[in-house]
């Protein structure tokens, strides 16, 4: 389980205090939760957080009851933490196969490397053996970045705006990769998102707006709020993309 406990981010901005997550309380036990909200809102710096790339200014985090406040975002990867970004990175000379048994903590044998790969609907025969650079598209890239955490299979997998930069074809494919990853990963799986078909999927919304969280809970008790008439939340008063 993972648990924030007042968890705050603060940086000087010309000088000026600017507080990007404010006192931001949140238990994530074993389900597929979407954080979502206003651009601005926090969304990305929160997952950032708990990934380790960014320590709290205040508050403690907490994974299955052990502090990791002050853990090093390689350490947390080491207890269980799995973070994609939102613009995944190329590897010239690494191969997918490569970077699947670097995940996997080990060699990972050309069928099993093909088996993720089949997860994310990619043929892998196609795949497998080519370099992660920048003959990949961008939703080429996703999926494989996805088939890596499908081979970590942390206990917790956060995955900022993994929409993001990716055609609607490869979007719809997208969706039904995540339908089937609670069971194929298991844990908690977080994502950050605005897009409506992902949250649809998702089994609990939480919703972060100036670095505050002003809603959670299921689908058909979010989604009311954050789609409606004029696709404002009335939680926050301001549109959503």
């Amino acid at each position: 389980m993972l648990e924030l406990k007042n968890v705050s981010f603060t940086v000087d901005a010309d000088g000026e205090r600017k507080d990007i997550l404010k006192n931001v309380s949140l238990k994530i036990d074993g389900n597929f939760t979407a954080i979502t909200g206003p651009n601005g809102g926090g969304k990305s710096t929160l997952a950032r957080v708990v990934a380790g790339i960014y320590q709290p200014t205040e508050g403690r985090i907490f994974l299955d009851g052990e502090d990791i406040t002050e853990l090093s975002v390689t350490e947390r990867a080491k207890r269980g933490v799995s973070f994609a970004f939102q613009q995944p990175v190329r590897f010239k000379g690494l191969t997918v196969r490569d970077l699947i048994s670097i995940a996997a903590g080990g060699n990972v044998s050309f069928s099993r490397a093909c088996s993720y790969l089949s997860e994310v609907g990619l043929c892998a025969k196609d795949y497998v053996d080519r370099e992660v650079n920048s003959s990949l598209s961008g939703g080429e890239l996703k999926r494989i970045e996805i088939a890596t955490v499908m081979a970590r299979g942390t206990k917790l997998s956060l995955f900022d705006e993994p929409e993001a930069g990716i055609d609607l074809w490869s979007f719809g494919n997208l969706i039904k990769v995540f339908e089937n990853l609670q069971t194929k990963i298991g844990g908690s799986i977080v994502i950050i998102s605005h897009q409506e078909r992902i949250l649809k999927i998702a089994e609990r919304i939480v919703v972060l707006s100036a670095g505050e969280v002003v809603g959670d809970g299921t689908p058909e008790e979010i989604m009311p709020t954050l789609l409606g008439g004029e696709r404002v939340c009335p939680a926050i008063g301001e549109k959503f993309d």
